[in-house]
């Protein structure tokens, strides 16, 4: 079985909605340096999974940047994309799930391949949080408080057995936290 990885931009209050500008993902900004520690964590993944709109931003911008790390990496990688109104995904390697995301999750993690990220998509992230497919958290923390927008876990989620697997900080601030799901 895969594992699914969340890995989240998250405020140092726990929004993962980005209201206000927290958050560059240009090497300026210091994405780079978030990318390297999550290398030396194991992070390479075997595919990505998103939301429509996640998938929809990415799409808008990361293949006009493939002469960066990040813009590279997302170009090769099989991207999986949950979205009942996507019929073309017009990126290469993206295949569209297009049934109940929750249960489009479980297939996916049942079938053979690497680890996979789920990055963004706070609906979906909800979903698979709610319904207990995570495996691991990796939060990037901003050194920013933004008081309102969707927090990383839906209302009524809990997730009473987290253990920190390591750390990491950053020049611009950010920290790197790494968590397994202990499921009950």
């Amino acid at each position: 079985m895969r594992r699914l990885l969340l890995t989240e931009n998250i405020t140092a209050d726990g929004r993962i909605e980005m209201l206000d500008d927290w958050f560059n993902p240009s090497p300026e900004g210091g994405i780079q340096e978030w990318l390297d520690g999550m290398e030396r964590w194991g992070a390479s993944s075997g595919s990505v999974l998103v939301g429509r709109q996640t998938f929809e931003d990415f799409r808008g911008y990361w293949p006009q940047h493939t002469d960066e790390p990040a813009g590279a990496y997302l170009d090769r990688v099989q991207k999986y994309v949950v979205s009942t109104s996507l019929t073309d995904a017009q990126w290469r390697n993206s295949t569209i799930l297009s049934g109940d995301p929750v249960e489009e999750v479980r297939r996916l993690k049942d079938s053979d391949g690497g680890d996979i990220t789920l990055c963004g998509s706070i609906t979906l992230a909800h979903a698979v949080l709610a319904a207990g497919l995570v495996d691991e958290i990796r939060l990037l923390v901003f050194p920013a408080v933004q008081g309102r927008g969707k927090a990383l876990a839906p209302e009524g989620t809990s997730m009473p057995r987290l253990e920190l697997l390591g750390s990491d900080t950053f020049r611009s601030g950010v920290a790197l936290l790494r968590y397994a799901v202990r499921h009950r």
